[in-house]
Formats: C-alpha cells, structure tokens, sequence
C-alpha cells in the first residue's frame, strides 16, 4: 500500500442531502471536486453541485440551460438512437447531453471540517458555452484577487472559462480562455519570469493523449506559449488520463502538483509532479506509485466508483489539507505532510 494520506475520521464531510436544491422539481445527484480558499477568516469550499429531475420509469430527463433558464429534457428509454449506458452522459441522434447540470455553490467553516452550506447565490453558467453547465473549480489567489478557472459545458464541447472576484459576491466573467476539447486548468499564483502560468489538458482523440500541459499568458486571459509537460505511462496508475489539481505549491526543491490519475479501469488516483522553479515546463521528479488512492467504502461506491479527485487544498506549513471528491458523489478531507510527499518522489 503506497497511500500516504490521513483521512479525516468522519468523513465525508458534505453529501448531497446537505445541500437544498437550486430549483423545484429537481435533485441533488451528486457533490464534487471543491475548489478551496480562505476568505474572511474562514475556509470556504466552492463546490460542484450536480442536479437533476426525479426520473420516471420508462423515461430519462435532464436539465440544460437556456438563455439563463433551465429547460428540462425528455426522452423514452426505448426510443431508438439513444445510448444511456454511461449514467453520467446519454447520445442521442448523434448528439450528446450529460445526464445532469452542474453549477457552483459555496461552504464555509471556521474549523475546517463542519461546513455550512450557502444556498442563496448559486453560480450559475451563462450563454451557450456553459449551457450544459460549469464544473471542477480551482480557486487562485493571485496580486489580491481570487481567480476561478473551471470546465464549460456546453453541446459545443468543453473548454476552460475564468471568472474573477475580490469579495466573492460580484464576479467579472471573462468567457471561455482556452477552447475546448480542454479541461483542468490550475493557475500558478505568482507570475514565473514576468508571466501567468497555468497547467492544462487537452483531449487528444487520434494523436496524442489526455496528458498535462503548461501556458503563459501576460494578462490572464489570452494563452500562448504551450508545451506538454507530463504524459500517461502504460501499464502504471495513470496510464489512461492525467490531469493537474488545485495550484501548485512553491518548495524550496521546486513546484509541487498534485494530480489525479486514472487507469483504463477509470480508477482514478492522486500522484505528485516537482517541476522546475524557474522553468515549470521541465520535470524534475514524478509519483511512480499514487500518493492516494480510493480505499475507504465511500470512494469505491457511489455515482461513478473507484474515484478519488482533488482541485482544492489548504497549506499550514508541512500540511497539506486537501478536500477531494469521491466517487463523483461526496466531499472529504485528508491530510499529507509536504514533506512525505517530497521524500516519495526520491528527489
């Protein structure tokens, strides 16, 4: 057993019957993936929040929204054309829909383990890029101002929009920086050689494969500069997709990122990259074993098993605090030291 983290006895923290539906008629399906930041001597989780209708038998429904409405989708299990074999997306005449709709909604704690859940002012996608909702949202605290990269939806594709805010109730919204297909987007918190810098993954369907990238931008929002820096590795952990968590953390050995790893089972686990200090395209050492993987009940069973995926952490010196979603159904929370993580990597 490689995995090194201190999970928190009562674990999960939230699950879905916490959270009060954002609309009548629907349902809290699911709980993912916070991204997490301290504000106002709090810490405060911006969850994934998934919904949709209560199904009837025969039928398969799903919400989409539509011009800032949701609009409720409808379909007879045996009508011809339509795949609904995957619980957490359906085709249909060639065109696919997820089965629900995600938006963004906030928790805070003073203590770090009880969170209130705050049902008013959910984040919502808007226009056409988002219509199949705004999911897995990383938080960056950058020059005093909280930046909030996460992956739009829409039947379109994905891509990566940003959003910023300095007192987490008015939001400038940037739109759609990265086209899709393109998702896990981290943004480092100080600029590296005059530039922004973030970490990416595209989706190669031919050539190529779901591997992490680096870019640079000079204003947030326009990205260029691109190189791959980590690929999957047959046979391993992660041979099937990888893609970077929440920002990266300055050492003094260099970046640390942790990020998830998936097999061809879709087993998904937590590793470690240290990337160059001053060149964070170059990488200096690499989990050969997870870091963290789904052992407990609740991260092998739930909407989709065998899934342990973090976007958010909390530093206090060696600690690592890191809220993580498992099983695409319920949030929790462990710990690493730092330390430990750098010692695995046999720098």
């Amino acid at each position: 057993m490689t995995d090194i983290a201190k999970r928190f006895e009562k674990n999960p923290i939230l699950v879905p019957a916490a959270v009060r539906p954002s609309h009548t008629g629907l349902d809290v399906e699911c709980l993912l993936n916070p991204g997490v930041f301290e504000y106002d001597n709090k810490i405060w989780l911006l969850m994934r929040v998934a919904e949709r209708p209560q199904q009837k038998e025969g039928k398969i429904s799903f919400p989409v929204m539509d011009n800032g409405k949701i609009r409720i989708l409808e379909f007879d299990k045996s009508a011809p054309h339509l795949n609904c074999s995957d619980q957490r997306a359906i085709t249909y005449k060639g065109h696919g829909y997820l089965t629900t709709l995600s938006h963004l909604r906030l928790a805070y704690s003073t203590d770090g383990n009880h969170f209130t859940v705050v049902d008013d002012n959910p984040i919502f996608g808007q226009g056409p890029l988002e219509s199949y909702g705004i999911e897995d949202c990383r938080v960056a605290k950058i020059e005093g101002k909280y930046y909030l990269t996460y992956t739009a939806v829409s039947n379109y594709g994905y891509g990566v929009g940003l959003m910023s805010t300095s007192d987490w109730m008015n939001f400038n919204r940037y739109g759609m920086i990265i086209s899709g297909p393109n998702k896990d987007c981290a943004l480092f918190e100080e600029r590296i050689n005059g530039k922004y810098c973030c970490l990416h993954r595209p989706n190669m369907s031919i050539v190529g494969g779901n591997y992490i990238w680096l870019a640079e931008s000079n204003d947030l929002r326009f990205w260029g500069g691109h190189k791959c820096v980590a690929a999957t590795r047959d046979g391993m952990w992660d041979s099937e997709r990888i893609g970077s968590g929440a920002s990266p953390i300055k050492t003094n050995k260099g970046w640390l990122e942790i990020y998830h790893g998936a097999d061809k089972n879709h087993r998904y686990c937590l590793g470690a990259l240290l990337l160059d200090i001053d060149d964070p395209s170059k990488v200096i050492a690499r989990s050969d074993e997870p870091i963290m993987e789904p052992i407990e009940d609740y991260e092998k069973n739930g909407f989709f098993g065998n899934v342990i995926f973090t976007n958010g952490h909390i530093i206090k010196g060696d600690t690592l605090i890191i809220y993580y979603g498992a099983s695409d159904k319920v949030i929790c929370k462990a710990e690493l030291s730092i330390n430990d993580i750098l010692n695995s990597l046999k720098i």
